[in-house]
């Protein structure tokens, strides 16, 4: 693993919430919106096991959809113009990293209060997994789909570096097209 576990989970996440948007194609064919409302948020959120305050409300809605698009622009990013975004990133919300231990995940960092909108949480947590991605020099990880038809975004952790596709149903429908292109 070249991440720590909390590193790994924000990059998931980050991914994960951009994969959400309508504009990102899948398959070739166009994605609905997978946050349409405060319910489909809430479930992200659970599913994600984010913590802290919410306002379960349209504002903090808009407030996450609208982060969508500027992390999908951080896997498109030269690493100068990563570098900016993550210190804007903790610079706005006066970031200031804080040991914590919560559920099962041991000892990690939080560097926002559980007060802050859920936007920004959700984009400090990006930009301190960013920060050691960069550190690390492993801005390669941070990958498109390789499906020609797909434009969503993925993390690969791999150890060997292989993950092309954004899920096993893009691998898999690639890998039956070059079949059915070998057999005639």
């Amino acid at each position: 693993m070249t991440f720590t576990h909390d590193v790994d989970v924000a990059l998931q996440n980050a991914a994960a919430l951009v994969n959400t948007a309508p504009w990102l194609p899948c398959g070739g064919v166009g994605q609905r919106e997978r946050l349409p409302d405060v319910a489909a948020l809430d479930d992200f959120v659970a599913s994600w096991r984010w913590t802290g305050s919410r306002t379960h409300d349209a504002a903090e809605l808009r407030g996450v959809q609208d982060l969508r698009g500027r992390l999908h622009d951080v896997w498109t990013m030269e690493a100068e113009d990563l570098v900016d975004q993550v210190n804007a990133w903790l610079s706005e919300a006066r970031a200031l990293p804080q040991l914590v231990t919560h559920d099962e995940f041991g000892w990690h960092l939080h560097a926002t209060a559980p007060e802050a909108p859920l936007w920004q949480r959700m984009a400090v947590e990006a930009a301190m997994a960013l920060a050691d991605v960069i550190r690390a020099e492993e801005l390669d990880r941070l990958r498109i789909c390789a499906a020609e038809d797909c434009g969503q975004v993925l993390v690969d952790l791999s150890r060997n570096r292989s993950r092309r596709f954004c899920s096993v149903t893009c691998g898999n429908r690639l890998a039956a097209a070059a079949y059915r292109r070998r057999q005639g």
